[in-house]
């Protein structure tokens, strides 16, 4: 892991050997990662990844075990994408001025054995702390692929208390209490359309195992344009995901009758991001 701070704002542990995606996550002292209280889906890969703060699903992930169309040996779409695991090479590091900076590539093969590319980019403003995620993702197949994407920011349930709340405009009155649902855990996607600058915004908190802070990630609506969130406190698990996503939560085979797939040509590229910060 590579420590990732700057003069103000968390500080990040990125993982050089899955994507540069964050593992820890520490602010004020308290590193809020879920760690070993996520659910194990077999895939060993996903229960690395779904440890830390923040790892990318994609870009052929689409939340279903979808059969691949014309294999005959049952292979399937893989619920969380082909990039976990995946190694970063790391172009360039900067720590001036204050800010914290890093550019790395990503290459992949999907399940489907297609290359594909993520260019990274990520900045930590010293002055206001808060920390940016740009992708670049580049289908450097010789095949026209359709393309998803989610981020899962995941956070320990045992850091929030009975103050912290979800709050967006995305979401029915505006906000609710974080144990929403379901007892023991639950699940939701909705429509996230940008509400100032192209950007959709949710915040969870306040949290006050780490000073009362609450955490606020805005989102690229254009190619981000819906959010899910769940929960999950049946034991041993206790954390809960917001996951910005580039697609409706139904099968892929819906998706795809009702016109909605991302598709690139040979060399397209499409980019996604948001930001966060504890304020």
């Amino acid at each position: 892991m590579m420590e990732f701070a700057a003069a103000s704002g968390p500080r990040l542990m990125l993982d050089e050997t899955s994507l540069m995606d964050i593992g820890g996550c520490v602010v004020g002292g308290v590193d809020i990662a879920p760690k070993k209280a996520v659910p194990d889906d077999g895939d060993a890969r996903i229960s690395h990844s779904v440890e830390g703060f923040l790892f990318t699903c994609g870009p052929d992930h689409i939340r279903h075990r979808d059969p691949i169309p014309g294999r005959t040996d049952g292979l399937v779409f893989p619920l969380h994408g082909s990039a976990a695991g995946h190694a970063a090479k790391i172009l360039w590091t900067k720590f001036e001025n204050g800010n914290a900076e890093c550019r790395a590539d990503i290459d992949i093969t999907t399940v489907e054995g297609l290359p594909a590319r993520i260019e990274r980019h990520w900045f930590m403003d010293g002055s206001t702390g808060e920390t940016h995620l740009r992708d670049t993702v580049i289908n450097t197949s010789d095949q026209t692929v359709p393309t998803f994407l989610m981020y899962h920011m995941n956070i320990g349930g045992k850091w929030f208390d009975a103050g912290t709340r979800l709050e967006g405009k995305m979401l029915d009155g505006g906000g609710f209490p974080w144990k929403f649902g379901k007892e023991g855990g639950d699940i939701f996607c909705v429509e996230a359309p940008a509400t100032d600058n192209g950007l959709s915004e949710i915040r969870l908190g306040p949290i006050a195992a780490i000073g009362g802070k609450t955490l606020r990630v805005r989102v690229m609506a254009d190619t981000l344009p819906h959010l899910q969130v769940w929960r999950n406190q049946t034991a041993p698990a206790d954390v809960l995901g917001i996951e910005p996503v580039s697609h409706r939560w139904v099968p892929r085979s819906e998706l795809e009758a009702a016109g909605e797939f991302v598709t690139l040509k040979p060399g397209e590229s499409r980019n996604y991001g948001l930001s966060f910060a504890f304020v």
